[in-house]
């Protein structure tokens, strides 16, 4: 499903639709973000770069889908009415809540989880070293949607 372009959790959410109390979404993103961030350090500390980038990509992917849902982003009502996120529609979002809410880390964040995903992963042109590099903005990502969001619940 993730080849193309499916995330389970959007696949859950638009399935179940109203049922489905924002609350319980946007923790059950945290907690895939938090597995995803987890699992990336796994592959680098294994050596497998390609891996690594994908999971650090998804979870700063999962990080932003919280925020947008959180702070109820144009982009995020977008999703909803199509069924799915676009990549497109992540950048407008991290970009959107970095000006919202003053923080210009979060494009930063999305900007090199992005490069990861497709030169370290779709391409496989980048090192163990290249990934590590943005493990720690992935982190500081992770930790401030989880203060952002988690402490006003």
């Amino acid at each position: 499903m993730e080849k193309r372009g499916l995330s389970v959790v959007d696949l859950i959410v638009s399935t179940l639709g109203k049922d489905v109390d924002p609350k319980v979404i946007i923790e059950a993103r945290i907690e895939l973000a938090e597995k995803s961030l987890d699992e990336a350090k796994e592959y680098l500390e294994k050596g497998d770069a390609v891996q690594a980038s994908e999971k650090l990509y998804k979870a700063v992917e999962e990080c932003i889908k919280a925020l947008a849902q959180h702070y109820g982003m144009p982009e995020y009502q977008v999703a909803v009415k199509e069924g799915r996120w676009w990549t497109q529609l992540l950048g407008k979002a991290a970009r959107g809540l970095s000006r919202r809410l003053g923080e210009p880390k979060i494009t930063d964040a999305w900007a090199r989880a992005y490069d990861d995903h497709v030169w370290g992963f779709h391409e496989a042109k980048y090192g163990v070293e290249d990934i590590r590099d943005d493990v720690e903005l992935a982190n500081w990502l992770l930790n401030y949607v989880k203060q952002k969001v988690l402490s006003q619940q």
